[in-house]
């Protein structure tokens, strides 16, 4: 696979269209963004789309260049293995993944060595727990979906309720979705400028108007808000226990 071909710029309109979107400087950004087997698309999504259209050279990052299944129904082709992941990453992304993949010490690793390295990190969703079972919120404030931002504090975080982005330092943390692009908006304008991100929210026509506005617990109600926190209690609990463990080893040795 051709570097053309890997960030659809194959063909001559595309590549035109592209152009439009260079930031000013000419500096490539790099942007890594992690995948695995049952990883949730809507996610990553944002910092996919708000990064590429500006050209930054994007890594789809797994342990091996093997296709991956994105839930529901994406399957994925990583370009990067964790071994072979660029040390001076400007952001590394990690969205809602499955409890399976926090139990695996190999992801534990990259995200430890990750969070050295990369300029800056975006966790979205669950996600958020990824990076704190690598020990990094420890100390720090940090948000995630409503039905386990509780658990934050469990991986030696500051929670801070609610689906807004939380910037403190160089991370970035959100709810799911919508939170990837806020997130990311946010990252580009520090990394390149404010008038930079506010051409690509344009570009993107990025103004999410959800039309039944359930979005949040107090927007749907109690009765369905419990709905959705019954449903999803076995796998948040699962998370929040490999999570937990996997903190557990890295900050006791």
């Amino acid at each position: 696979m051709t570097d053309e071909q890997r960030y659809g710029l194959s063909t001559d309109s595309m590549r035109a269209l592209a152009a439009n979107f260079t930031p000013p400087g000419g500096r490539r950004l790099k942007i890594g963004i992690f995948v695995c087997p049952g990883f949730i698309p809507m996610d990553i999504i944002g910092a996919q789309s708000v990064f590429g259209i500006v050209g930054a050279e994007i890594h789809l990052i797994w342990k091996r260049i093997e296709l991956v299944e994105g839930f529901p129904a994406y399957p994925t082709m990583p370009t990067t293995t964790f071994a072979d992941c660029p040390d001076d990453l400007d952001a590394v992304v990690v969205g809602m993944i499955p409890p399976e993949m926090v139990a695996d010490p190999d992801v534990i690793d990259f995200f430890l060595h990750q969070g050295k390295k990369a300029k800056n990190i975006i966790a979205t969703c669950s996600g958020v727990l990824v990076v704190g079972a690598a020990g990094l919120l420890k100390g720090r404030r940090a948000t995630s979906n409503a039905n386990v931002v509780g658990y934050l504090a469990d991986l030696g975080a500051t929670p801070i309720p609610g689906s807004d982005v939380v910037i403190d330092g160089n991370l970035y943390t959100s709810g799911p979705a919508t939170g990837s692009f806020d997130a990311s908006l946010l990252l580009l304008a520090a990394l390149c400028s404010e008038d930079v991100a506010r051409y690509v929210e344009l570009a993107l026509e990025y103004d999410p108007r959800p039309p039944f506005k359930t979005g949040t617990p107090e927007l749907a109600g109690s009765e369905l808000a419990e709905r959705g926190r019954q449903d999803m209690l076995p796998f948040n609990s699962a998370f929040h226990r490999a999570s937990v463990a996997a903190y557990g080893r890295v900050t006791n040795g």
